[in-house]
């Protein structure tokens, strides 16, 4: 099975939603996807449950799916998001100095895409 990593830094939604539609798309069609919420992204994580968001029904299909890794913890505690990760029980990732590191994806076999 192909494994594929997303990193997604930037913090605009459209980005995401497209990295949130790709992820559901290649879990679909048999890969092990996986999204790991960095950098500026992390500004969106109040978003994915607010009413009347458009992240939040992809948001929602995504973690049902699996395939929503889990968020840096030294970027959402630096943008003032830690809190929102928390309420939502998100996985904080933090084994590079406090943020997710890339090594183990690799060593695990996943290849980056970065956003």
């Amino acid at each position: 099975m192909k494994k594929i990593a997303l990193f997604v830094f930037n913090g605009e939604a459209m980005c995401f939603i497209h990295v949130l539609l790709n992820a559901l798309d290649l879990q679909e069609k048999g890969y092990d996807a996986k999204i790991i919420v960095e950098g500026a992204a992390v500004k969106l994580i109040p978003q994915f449950i607010e009413e009347g968001s458009p992240l939040k029904p992809l948001w929602q299909k995504c973690l049902q799916a699996g395939v929503v890794e889990g968020v840096c913890k030294a970027c959402s505690a630096k943008l003032g998001t830690l809190a929102a990760a928390q309420e939502q029980d998100l996985t904080l990732l933090d084994d590079m100095a406090g943020h997710p590191g890339m090594a183990g994806y690799r060593d695990q076999g996943f290849e980056i895409i970065t956003f």
